[in-house]
């Protein structure tokens, strides 16, 4: 997602993206399954109009298509990850093929390059099979990949309805069934267990130079185009460039020359409370002035209270 430091608001024409497009694309980010009626009932429209505007976002080639992120252990596979130093990249990539399907070529600094491949079996073997093709290359490391927990009880069932979302994520529950032949049940069900997985993923493949492109249209331009509006893409989800947007926003609060009073009482947004079993009621919220510490008392609408423990984002 691309998270404009300045956004616009208010309707234009149709065939141009509004504020609405943008959060549309961006619940696609995070679900590409979840139903036109349910994004249209947190936005405020009929799922007929979401899908018009994801129909126009397709036409426009800013969504380029729906896909299914499956990590490989999910599968059972494993990972080899090698680390290279200065070294042709495409006679690297020919030689890990012989050892498994590469999966990603990552450049880093100091012209070292980490790329990675997906084995199926045997993975001792491909190790060693890998250490005696790369011989010729100067490896500085050949290491496999530590299990991140995913889950690994996928059925044969889960399987097989996996490989049909694969084809189309955005399929009706009613399509599936018909297309393999089961129960809208069962495939309710294996889709609710495949979306609480955290190595499997329905999301949206977009074009962010296109939103971009978009943007000019209200004079939004960003600063490697040579304009004045900062832009970070970026995902809260996949933790993708949060740094660069905490360096960004930092930068322009120096340049603005942003201050708060911490002196002052604290003001601020709930952004979600729930109550914790052993906790109480707990509520996430942004200071966005003064300082909250513990012992305050607070209002938030009708409530009230006093503030018994405060943990920042990091957990402590």
């Amino acid at each position: 997602m691309i998270l404009v430091i300045s956004m616009f608001y208010g309707g234009i024409k149709s065939d141009k993206m509004d504020n609405f497009d943008i959060q549309i694309l961006s619940r696609l980010l995070n679900n590409c399954r979840e139903s036109d009626r349910q994004i249209g009932l947190e936005l405020g429209m009929s799922g007929g109009a979401v899908n018009s505007r994801i129909r126009k976002m397709q036409k426009l080639e800013i969504i380029e298509k729906f896909f299914v992120k499956v990590e490989p252990p999910v599968l059972g596979y494993g990972i080899l990850y090698f680390v290279v130093s200065g070294e042709n990249m495409k006679e690297v990539l020919e030689q890990v093929s012989l050892v498994g399907e590469p999966n990603f070529v990552v450049p880093c600094v100091g012209g070292i390059t980490v790329c990675s491949i997906i084995v199926k079996e045997n993975l001792e073997q491909k190790i060693e099979l890998a250490k005696k093709l790369m011989k010729d290359f100067k490896v500085l490391s050949i290491f496999e990949a530590e299990n991140p927990g995913f889950k690994r009880n996928l059925t044969k069932t889960d399987l097989q309805i996996l490989d049909e979302l694969i084809k189309e994520p955005r399929q009706k529950i009613e399509t599936v069934a018909k297309n393999t032949k089961m129960s809208t049940k069962t495939i309710t069900r294996c889709i609710e267990k495949l979306q609480k997985n955290e190595g499997i993923q329905f999301t949206t493949l977009y074009d962010p130079k296109k939103i971009k492109n978009q943007l000019l249209e209200h004079e939004l331009i960003a600063e490697e185009l040579s304009g004045d509006t900062l832009m970070v893409e970026m995902s809260a989800k996949t933790k993708l460039n949060l740094d660069k947007l905490l360096e960004a926003i930092t930068l322009q609060a120096e340049i603005l020359d942003l201050k708060t009073d911490f002196d002052s009482k604290a003001t601020g947004v709930v952004l979600e409370s729930k109550i914790d079993t052993g906790r109480g009621p707990v509520a996430n919220i942004i200071v966005t002035s003064g300082t909250l510490k513990k012992g305050d008392f607070f209002v938030s609408g009708i409530r009230w209270g006093k503030i018994r423990a405060i943990i920042n984002d990091k957990g402590t």
